[in-house]
């Protein structure tokens, strides 16, 4: 990674980001490192935050690190199943998908991976589909009978990733997977985001959602835990719900060569850039 001069990097740096002095330090804490992004929540389904998302994507390549963008799209497909009147029906936090379904799931983020490449490449940033349907690099096997077509991720074509990565692009991965007969699975955007971290052996991973990140007991936010003290708010019931799974697959990813896992708000004002690049960070660090 070559390093920037100050005039270039308070070009690049939004006024209201971190300093220049900050991101120059992390900015040689991160060279040559793999970033791995799983956006999700609110926003992508918010316009104003979603363009703000894609602005600090394109800053972070514009300072040379190497990131891969993971995305899910579960209120779009909800929205495009509900104009069809298709019911959906949910197991643990996953949606039961069946054979009209995955159709229409595969459809709808093939459709919303294109978009989030065209938003980066009017930043300057350039950026490859990865799909189902395009440079696939996710094979995976069935998660179970109940679920449909569900898949857990096998195998990553890590090969491919690093490739668009040298060649200065940004790789967009859909959560979308084939099985060894080329049937395409829908998948957690967690899982897909764990796996790729996982094999990439990354610094870090950093999961965007509409929450402010882990909260202990009288809701202030942890800015740093690591698995045995989160094992612990899991079993006295201050983490609950659809925060177990996502916080076991944090766990799972900090556990298996993966630096940290992080838990951002992407409702904050450059969320992604301060926990990357400032002392203060951004929402809940996660470490074995």
């Amino acid at each position: 990674m070559s390093l920037l001069t100050e005039e270039e990097l308070i070009n690049i740096l939004p006024k209201d980001g971190p300093t220049p002095e900050e991101t120059e330090k992390y900015l040689e804490k991160y060279n040559e490192d793999f970033i791995v992004i799983k956006m999700g929540g609110s926003v992508l389904s918010n316009k104003g935050l979603f363009h703000n998302l894609i602005q600090d994507i394109a800053i972070l390549k514009k300072l040379g690190l190497f990131i891969l963008l993971i995305h899910g799209g579960g209120s779009k497909i909800s929205a495009k199943l509900n104009d069809l009147n298709i019911t959906s029906n949910f197991v643990n936090g996953l949606r039961v998908t069946d054979d009209k379904t995955i159709n229409i799931v595969e459809d709808v983020l093939v459709e919303f991976n294109t978009e989030i490449v065209s938003a980066l490449k009017k930043q300057s940033c350039e950026a490859k589909e990865i799909t189902s349907k395009e440079k696939n690099v996710i094979t995976v096997e069935q998660e179970n009978d109940i679920l449909g077509f569900v898949g857990t991720p096998t195998n990553i074509k890590t090969k491919l990733l690093i490739e668009i990565i040298k060649d200065n692009g940004v790789p967009v991965i859909a959560s979308l997977g084939l099985d060894k007969n080329n049937q395409t699975f829908n998948i957690n955007a967690d899982s897909v985001a764990g796996a790729i971290a996982k094999e990439l052996k990354a610094r870090r991973l950093l999961i965007l959602s509409d929450v402010e990140g882990v909260l202990d007991k009288d809701k202030k936010l942890l800015t740093e835990i690591n698995s045995e003290q989160t094992l612990k708010m899991i079993s006295d019931g201050i983490i609950l719900g659809g925060m177990i799974p996502k916080i076991n697959n944090c766990l799972d990813v900090a556990k298996n060569g993966v630096k940290a896992v992080c838990i951002i708000d992407g409702r904050k004002n450059h969320s992604i850039l301060f926990e990357l690049l400032s002392d203060k960070g951004s929402g809940t660090l996660i470490r074995k």
